[in-house]
Order: structure tokens, then sequence, then C-alpha cells
């Protein structure tokens, strides 16, 4: 039996986000979510009734805010991995062409029922201490550039470096 349209004039980006906050409110252990968990979320919400092709290109692509707008500039989502996302916070990288775009959806584009997202992402994710991600990515630096020198020692490398110099 298929599910009846709930919210047949919803944007798909809003679903989007919609189905990838659930998952971050329901597991708050989790950092992130591939895109297949997050089509599985939407398609178990139902929010249009049936789950559209365009929640996938959106989880991939349209909603991602460090990947190149196309043609979407919405921020929505952060790729932390090739097929794995989360939320987008204040302070991520972002795709400069992206400048401006929705980080979340309009209130009244979200249906009443999902709401409390909004509340719930502002009060809470979005303002999460990020002092552990800074530290993270710094730690996520340690032996960058190592391959510049992999098959010489370090005072060999800068040797060669200043071969001609005066």
């Amino acid at each position: 039996m298929e599910k009846t349209m709930k919210h047949a004039g919803i944007k798909v980006a809003t679903e989007t986000w919609i189905s990838t906050a659930l998952l971050h409110k329901e597991n708050p252990d989790r950092t992130d979510f591939t895109v297949k968990e997050i089509l599985e979320r939407a398609q178990k919400e139902g929010i249009h009734g049936t789950l559209r092709p365009g929640v996938r290109v959106h989880a991939v692509l349209h909603c991602v805010a460090n990947l190149p707008p196309n043609p979407g500039r919405y921020r929505m989502l952060f790729a932390t991995g090739k097929s794995t996302r989360r939320l987008f916070r204040e302070g991520d990288p972002y795709d400069r062409a992206r400048e401006g775009g929705l980080i979340v959806p309009d209130r009244a584009d979200v249906p009443p029922e999902y709401q409390h997202l909004l509340d719930w992402y502002f009060t809470q994710y979005a303002v999460r201490d990020r002092t552990m991600d800074r530290q993270n990515s710094i730690l996520a630096l340690r032996g960058l550039g190592r391959e510049l020198w992999a098959d010489e020692d370090a005072d060999s490398y800068v040797r060669r470096l200043r071969e001609g110099w005066e």
C-alpha cells in the first residue's frame, strides 16, 4: 500500500534536511550518516508520501556546502566523506560560490510537526562546543606532506631543495 502525500508541496531540500536532522536527533552519539541512511530515513518518514529521486541528488550534491553548487547553493549538509553527511554548522568550510545559501529551511516551509527540529538545531546542534572539532582538525594535519621526503631524510631533502642557491 502506497503512503499518501502528507505534504505534497514540500521542497526536496527541506525533506532532505528534516531526514538528516531526525537522524542526528535520534542518534546523538553519531557524527555523520551515509547518504543511504538519509534516504532510508526519508523513505521511512514519508514526508512527501513516496521517496522522490531528488532527495538522493540533494543529499549527494545540491545541499552539500563543501561541494561546488550545481545549481543549488544550499549549505544544509556537510560532506564528511565521499558518501557521508552531517548537518552544516556555521564555521564549517564551504564552497564560496554557495555564499548566502540556506543553512536550514525557512520555518514556513517546514511542516508543523517537524518545526521542533529547527529549535533543536539552533539550541543544541549548531551551538555545540567546536573546541574538540578544532583540535581534531589540527591533529588531522599530522604527517601531511610526509610523501615529499619519503625517499630521503629531512636533511637530504633540504639540501636538495637548496641546490643552486647562492
